[in-house]
């Protein structure tokens, strides 16, 4: 009997020791990933950081040009600074240059009413190709995307980030679903995957699938890739309005 005690107790043992060692491992493993993931959103940062002071003091003389232009041809306020959800649900002052009438609410509200086409448009995409709230010279602006530039401000203030999901209102977070925790674990992009796949050429769910595509994917060597597409689907304007 004290035999056979013995060897349970023996078996006892070890069992419990290959526990701990599978224990300890599996804590180190994710002592591993999680390092890897810290380092990684550093790294992130620290890029978007410095090409986004680098895009501002390279760019500096062209936005005091755009900021003289529309204080003559569009008078106050040049900026506009939008409320958006960011990263963990927090909303944030998006920036970008006005290109729209100052009451574009109530323009927006009353050509829709008008116009039930246009509202099945406004309601698949959000956006409008024909949108009576946009200036001249504002849609010359949003044509080539230059009116998010000040959104490298929100960039330097760790509000954005330059790749990831475009920043969307609070009425938009219900047609992510269930992709909506995919959307704010990450800071919104000034570029993305829906910006270099064709932009507003494409329905709304194909956009929410495009990021929750990134947010499972994201990479550094991704988000360079994604910044190089960017320039050429900038220049095409295709998708931009």
């Amino acid at each position: 009997m004290v035999g056979l005690d013995l060897g349970r107790n023996l078996g006892r043992y070890h069992k419990d020791r290959r526990f701990s060692r599978d224990a300890s491992s599996h804590a180190s493993e994710i002592r591993q990933i999680s390092a890897s993931i810290v380092a990684s959103t550093c790294m992130k940062y620290l890029m978007d950081v410095t090409i986004a002071l680098i895009g501002l003091l390279v760019l500096s003389p062209m936005i005091i040009m755009l900021m003289g232009s529309l204080l003559i041809l569009q008078g106050r306020p040049i900026f506009i600074a939008h409320r958006r959800i960011g990263k963990n649900g927090v909303m944030f002052p998006c920036l970008k240059f006005r290109t729209m009438v100052r009451n574009a609410d109530e323009v927006l509200s009353r050509h829709l009413n008008a116009n039930p086409s246009f509202r099945e448009e406004w309601n698949t995409t959000r956006k409008l190709r024909d949108d009576p709230r946009i200036t001249p010279f504002g849609a010359l602006l949003r044509k080539s995307s230059i009116d998010e530039l000040p959104q490298l401000i929100n960039i330097i203030r760790g509000e954005m980030s330059l790749v990831g999901p475009r920043p969307i209102v609070a009425g938009e977070a219900e047609l992510y679903g269930i992709h909506y925790s995919d959307y704010i674990r990450v800071r919104p992009g000034l570029t993305g995957l829906w910006q270099v796949s064709g932009r507003s050429d494409m329905s709304y769910s194909e956009r929410v699938q495009l990021d929750a595509r990134y947010v499972a994917e994201q990479s550094l060597v991704g988000d360079i890739a994604i910044m190089l597409k960017t320039i050429p689907a900038v220049l095409s304007s295709r998708g931009s309005y």
